[in-house]
């Protein structure tokens, strides 16, 4: 297969703006890429049958064919050749159609050139990576078009190649292991073994002897010799997912191993040598955690070379629509339904919903609303009832009715506090729809910038 990334790609961007025409493929040419250009769906659609390119960039709103339509019809020529949309108009309902479709991502007008190049670099890694030596696919995928998001990817691009530890936080559900596959996919061991364990699904018995394994008889139960997964790794990447659930004396044999490359089977004598890459994820302060005296001060700044940070999903909601269309189409495959999307009052309630399991969540939501719909889209009657909210169900959609009011009583009444609780009620709804973001929040209440970050501090809404 060709390495694109050296050599450049062949691409196809359509558009009908004939400005854009001219600038993209000069900007795409930076990279190496040779860029065939269209105007509209029909010539797109000959010159794709004609050439077939690595991957594919239109625009939807175009004249006669939809910009949809056209993909539809691409991925009908050749599902494996990626496809990125771009849009002026920022609606849910084409980012949903458009992953449901299997759009690769999509990107709003207008866009940095710098982003547009990222994005196409992307999406040609991705197609190099679903096929490996067997044939069989491989590929990771990183869902999103937020700015978190694309520095995650930026960072992940830089670090993979070298050998660097890192540290991986995020709260549960955000993808922490997807993230630590992208660095080893990504990377020169990517044809060596991948070995994840979570350090806090075993007793610190079976967590060393997972860990570094051990010898007949060194404990109870032990009635065979073990190779331990730290051994299994060699060559490739050693993923440890809730490293902050390690105790003091495991985390002083994890640091052996880290410092000096060696370990020892538990009960054994020999020492052992391993080579690999070593990736670790928490969803715990670790630094907390030293503070406190849980965590090894020497262990912590030895896994804390390139830390990573994934946001929750709460924070970056412009991408819960490109998710639940990835879902939508994986579950209805699965499940042999052909459904077209979300009605407008499923999509609202997943926009508005805090998302405490994150994208895990919105994963297993979308699939069983998937399981349960009948017709040919998802209704909000499919979702609510999983969080136990039908109130938020006949909330979505409806005018707000704000916050209850207190009684008036003979008793006298402290209006200053009341009101205070009120805007409190505001502020705190307008914060945890835009995900925190101050700017997004002031627009959404009619208030500035320098107002609600005063209001935030004094009511103690800080996120």
């Amino acid at each position: 297969m060709t390495d694109h990334s050296k050599h450049g790609a062949d691409i196809l961007f359509v558009d009908d703006d004939p400005g854009l025409r001219t600038v993209v493929p000069i900007a795409l040419s930076k990279d190496g890429h040779r860029v065939d250009t269209a105007e509209d769906g029909k010539s797109a659609l000959a010159k794709f049958e004609a050439g077939r390119h690595d991957l594919v960039i239109q625009d939807v709103r175009m004249p006669g064919m939809d910009g949809l339509e056209l993909l539809d019809r691409l991925k009908e020529l050749d599902p494996e050749t990626p496809i990125v949309i771009m849009t002026a108009f920022s609606t849910w309902d084409i980012a949903v159609e458009a992953m449901r479709l299997g759009a690769f991502d999509y990107i709003k007008k207008p866009f940095d050139n710098d982003d547009l190049r990222g994005m196409a670099k992307r999406a040609i890694e991705f197609k190099a990576a679903t096929k490996n030596e067997d044939g069989d696919r491989g590929a990771i995928r990183f869902i999103g078009s937020s700015p978190a998001i694309k520095g995650i990817l930026d960072l992940v691009r830089r670090v993979a190649p070298t050998d660097s530890t890192v540290v991986i936080e995020g709260e549960s559900g955000t993808g922490k292991e997807l993230v630590a596959g992208l660095l080893h996919s990504q990377s020169p061991r990517r044809a060596g073994p991948f070995i994840a364990v979570n350090c806090g699904g075993f007793s610190e018995t079976l967590l060393e002897s997972e860990l570094f394994g051990h010898v007949r008889g060194s404990f109870t139960g032990a009635v065979a010799d073990k190779r331990g997964l730290l051994e299994l790794a060699h060559n490739g990447t050693f993923f440890l997912d809730e490293v902050g659930e390690m105790t003091l004396s495991t985390q002083v044999r994890l640091l052996r191993a880290l410092e000096t490359r060696t370990f020892v089977p538990v009960g054994g004598e020999k020492a052992l040598r391993t080579d690999a890459r070593f990736v670790t994820a928490t969803n715990r302060d670790l630094r907390e955690m030293m503070e406190a005296g849980s965590f090894r001060p020497d262990l912590y700044y030895r896994l804390n070379v390139i830390p990573i940070r994934i946001p929750p999903l709460r924070a970056r909601s412009d991408d819960i629509p490109l998710l639940a269309g990835h879902f939508l189409a994986v579950y209805s495959e699965r499940f042999h339904k052909d459904l077209k999307g979300f009605d407008p009052r499923a999509m609202e309630a997943l926009m508005h919903h805090s998302w405490p399991g994150n994208v895990r969540e919105l994963q297993n939501v979308v699939q069983r609303a998937v399981s349960l719909a009948e017709g040919n889209t998802v209704g909000v009657e499919n979702i609510a009832p999983f969080w136990k909210m039908e109130a938020e169900a006949e909330r979505v959609g409806a005018e707000a009715a704000g916050p209850t009011l207190p009684a008036l009583d003979d008793g006298g009444f402290d209006l200053e506090h009341a009101l205070q609780d009120i805007e409190a009620a505001y502020i705190k709804e307008a914060l945890e729809r835009t995900g925190y973001n101050l700017t997004r929040a002031a627009e959404l209440l009619g208030i500035s910038f320098r107002s609600i970050r005063y209001k935030v501090k004094k009511l103690g809404l800080e996120h």
